[in-house]
């Protein structure tokens, strides 16, 4: 099992997920990208590290990793946010053989929740670059915006448009996207009602890209698990070990739906 952080956040996030995991029986590996907590070099001013070194280097080495540590046991990728979108950056794609996406997208501002996007879009495309530019990386962790970030990846996220390829020089655009389509895992993608960046929308605008893939998409609601908010990041507080993410072990350890009335079309 391999765990892939959202942007922004540590992979200590992650430690009472993966240790609920291991206890299930799961070898489960949690890392930072590089530029982040204990990937982040002693000077991050000035780095250039992008989303897709994420992608394109650092899950893929997790993957090998992971691969030949056991090289007989089904491979399973549990991806938060961007870390659902990563995978499909991966020259070693194909050697998943599930995933779970949890809010999986890359903020595009047009699919962020109608009522907040005004809000998202001065916080992440205004004053996210703004701020990068003046110190060359984006100071989050000063601002409670999540931790720091590389200005690469700040800049990525500020700029990215409604086709992630064509942050890609022209020549890339094409196998960036064969890539995606050589993942071909069956995945379950989870949305909350109420996450403001991890909307049905964006959901399915990363489920387009893995067009090779058995995709189900679910739509959960607060309510489901009594509550009246979880938002973007509050499925892995380990409040939800005796709901969510007793849940979440049926899809990853025998490969079936666990909310199958919650299935929406994508």
């Amino acid at each position: 099992m391999i765990i892939n952080p959202a942007t922004g956040v540590l992979a200590s996030y992650y430690h009472r997920y993966a240790r609920f995991l291991a206890h299930h029986g799961f070898d489960v590996l949690t890392y930072d990208y590089r530029g982040i907590g204990l990937s982040r070099p002693e000077r991050l001013r000035g780095c250039g590290y992008r989303w897709r070194d994420w992608g394109e280097q650092d899950f893929d080495a997790a993957l090998r990793y992971m691969r030949e540590h056991r090289p007989h046991a089904p491979l399973t990728v549990v991806g938060h946010s961007v870390g659902g979108f990563l995978p499909g950056l991966a020259g070693s794609a194909p050697l998943i053989d599930r995933m779970l996406t949890v809010g999986a997208q890359y903020a595009w501002w047009r699919d962020y929740a109608p009522h907040r996007r005004l809000a998202l879009f001065l916080k992440w495309h205004v004053a996210m670059p703004a701020a990068t530019a003046c110190l060359g990386y984006f100071p989050g962790r000063r601002l409670g915006w999540l931790e720091d970030l590389p200005a690469g990846v700040a800049l990525e996220w500020s700029f990215r448009r409604s086709r992630f390829e064509r942050s890609h020089p022209h020549a890339e655009r094409q196998e960036a996207l064969a890539r995606m389509k050589a993942l071909k895992a069956p995945i379950l993608a989870v949305s909350v009602s109420d996450d403001e960046l991890g909307t049905v929308p964006a959901v399915r605008r990363t489920l387009g890209y893995y067009t090779n893939a058995q995709r189900t998409m679910v739509l959960l609601q607060p309510v489901d698990y009594g509550r009246q908010a979880i938002g973007h990041f509050n499925l892995f507080h380990d409040s939800h070990a005796s709901g969510f993410w007793s849940d979440t072990l049926h899809w990853l350890r025998d490969g079936r739906n666990p909310w199958p009335a919650h299935v929406i079309d994508l």
